[in-house]
């Protein structure tokens, strides 16, 4: 194997593992301007946090507009936060306790202009033990702010109020993930980004390939050349005034114009997100390392290898590494990804 095939599967092998990479240049973006926490884009944070009775933690709103009703513990990210301290200033704002996060569970979006993401976490503290045994230390009504009224702990069947139902799949996605978790557990990861983007993986799977691979199907990758160093890296497409999740199609439709109504694009989840935002303004981005898979659509013409690109600055790849290619087939059999959710 030489050097760059190497460096190209160890970067594979850590986008999988849920790790960041250095943003390289970007494919079809003529001209990127920064994204600003607040001003052009809004990120949200709400957190899932079970008790030893899997009962679920909510809070009382204080809003005007939603005063009296019940929801998850969610806010926007203030400027300078990671994700993470988001989440827990959130948390202990509106609900009195300290948490941590297990896992990101779903990110929804509605474009660059509104980014939620929802993690799976719990409570955490030095005298957690004690306050177990005594019954909690949850935010009470004489402790009420503009943050919230109170907290509680709910059991999912008692008649609540809520402020919105759009939380129950959130719930219902937290107890199935304590149950059985279908993706790897998934932190962001400190990568300085001043834009939101995607670094699409996406793939293809055929029965046409190398000799060594003829046994079984091939799987192959959409590489760049858009990238200044010579190792052969994945698309990274910019995220401007459209859904975040339409970047796939995007580049793909400019890759094979002849071939696009053939392909059905399947958005299989996110396999890592990258965020930073210590540099307000500079920083404040949000990279997507997105898994897709192209497959032949229904009713279309079989096709048994890639579809021709009908562009310079990209290039198919087989894998032929048999450990990463399995690894790969299986995320996208299982789709043990991260979901993502485009809000229409």
């Amino acid at each position: 194997m030489d050097s760059t095939s190497k460096i190209l599967e160890e970067n594979l092998e850590k986008i999988l593992k849920g790790e960041g990479l250095e943003l390289g240049e970007f494919d079809l973006a003529p001209e990127v301007k920064p994204v600003t926490l607040r001003k052009n884009v809004c990120y949200i944070v709400s957190a899932v946090i079970f008790n030893s009775k899997e009962e679920v933690l909510l809070v009382q709103e204080a809003k005007r507009d939603c005063y009296g009703r019940w929801y998850l513990p969610a806010g926007r990210m203030e400027v300078g936060e990671s994700i993470v301290e988001a989440l827990q200033r959130e948390v202990k704002e509106e609900a009195g306790i300290d948490c941590q996060p297990i896992t990101l569970l779903q990110v929804q979006e509605q474009g660059p202009q509104w980014v939620r993401f929802t993690f799976l976490a719990e409570e955490t503290g030095k005298i957690l033990f004690l306050i177990a045994l005594l019954g909690g230390s949850l935010k009470t009504t004489a402790e009420a702010d503009a943050e919230s009224l109170q907290a509680q702990w709910w059991d999912r069947e008692s008649p609540l109020p809520l402020r919105a139902r759009d939380i129950l799949p959130l719930i219902d996605a937290g107890i199935k993930y304590r149950q059985n978790p279908w993706f790897p557990a998934l932190q962001p990861v400190d990568f300085p980004c001043h834009v939101i983007c995607q670094r699409l993986f996406i793939t293809f799977v055929s029965s046409s390939g190398s000799s060594d691979t003829r046994d079984e199907d091939c799987l192959w990758l959409l590489l760049s050349n858009n990238n200044a160093s010579s190792h052969p890296s994945l698309p990274i497409e910019v995220s401007v005034n459209t859904y975040i999740s339409w970047a796939a199609h995007r580049l793909i439709k400019e890759c094979i114009p002849s071939s696009f109504a053939f392909i059905n694009i399947i958005i299989c989840g996110i396999l890592g997100v990258q965020h930073n935002g210590r540099t307000p303004g500079k920083t404040d981005g949000i990279c997507f390392n997105t898994l897709v898979l192209m497959e032949n659509s229904e009713g279309g013409p079989e096709i048994s290898c890639p579809p021709p690109l009908e562009s310079d600055s990209y290039r198919w790849h087989e894998v032929t590494n048999q450990s990463l290619r399995a690894k790969i087939k299986q995320r996208i059999k299982d789709r043990s990804v991260l979901p993502v959710q485009s809000q229409y």
